[in-house]
């Protein structure tokens, strides 16, 4: 039962970057990951007393910690990642932020003084070399030529975004549950874009929001966030991390499937090659 919850939680994950795609044809960046988070805000307080009884209050020296998790995870990845999906597309998408365990290492590497083994830099350099053939389209000598699109930096942004996050939450995570710590992460993260989403014209876009877009959004907020955090939790309980992680490497292959099936996009010869690369380094550095 715990590998079929982490086997749905990774199709939920793949499909949260097509649900991403919908919304932000029809609403802003910031008004739309304000809305998904004050759903999942919602979702995450619910689930978090149905599963431990209640929502712990966090000491003072973790509230600059909490901030912190709600402006590199929350904020800053999902303007990234709503503004990226403007222009690219899901499947590509996916595969770049697939470089996320890469990325992790390598900030761990930095500042949590974490070894760099060379199984691990293999695997860093190799899953580097397949997100040049995803961003490029299959020509690398694109981005020696800095012929880069903006949505493909913003996706990278996601990348760093989650690399601060995940290096923050191991200091708050020792204190709080999973489940508090990424409670009170949206939260924070939903009221910092608060403001910038009325800027944009949140009112107006929630007025005139269609069925498809409050769909993905409920889809983002509830299953996507709520719901997905909660059964890989769960499988992290039970599995461990090294089992469990395991499964994250399916993430952009359910979106790369779910891309074609919903929204008719096409795996190109160089998408798959790259997103092979990536997968592979992936799992290279995370032995």
């Amino acid at each position: 039962m715990t590998y079929l919850k982490l086997l749905i939680t990774m199709a939920l994950w793949g499909g949260t970057f097509i649900a991403g795609r919908l919304v932000v044809q029809d609403m802003g960046a910031f008004s739309a990951a304000f809305c998904r988070f004050a759903i999942a805000s919602l979702a995450l307080l619910i689930l978090t007393y149905v599963i431990e009884g209640s929502l712990p209050r966090p000491p003072k020296k973790l509230w600059l910690p909490i901030a912190l998790l709600g402006l590199t995870g929350i904020f800053a990845y999902n303007v990234f990642f709503f503004s990226g999906l403007k222009t690219v597309e899901a499947g590509r998408a996916a595969l770049i932020i697939a470089l996320n365990p890469v990325a992790i290492a390598l900030g761990a590497a930095l500042w949590l003084k974490d070894p760099l083994t060379r199984t691990k830099l293999a695997g860093i350099g190799l899953s580097l070399l397949g997100a040049a053939v995803v961003i490029s389209d299959g020509d690398p000598v694109k981005l020696l030529r800095g012929d880069v699109g903006l949505g493909e930096l913003f996706m990278l942004g996601c990348v760093i975004s989650w690399m601060s996050y995940t290096l923050l939450g191991k200091a708050v995570m020792a204190e709080l549950s999973p489940f508090a710590a990424t409670t009170y992460a949206c939260m924070v993260g939903a009221v910092m874009l608060l403001g910038p989403a009325l800027g944009e014209g949140l009112a107006g876009a929630i007025a005139t929001a269609t069925v498809t877009t409050w769909s993905g959004l409920v889809y983002l907020g509830v299953l996507g966030s709520a719901v997905g955090f909660s059964w890989y939790y769960d499988g992290l309980r039970q599995l461990g991390p090294a089992r469990a992680g395991v499964f994250i490497n399916l993430v952009p292959v359910f979106a790369i499937a779910l891309a074609a099936l919903f929204l008719h996009e096409t795996p190109t010869s160089s998408l798959l090659l790259g997103g092979s690369l990536v997968i592979a380094g992936v799992v290279l550095t995370n032995r």
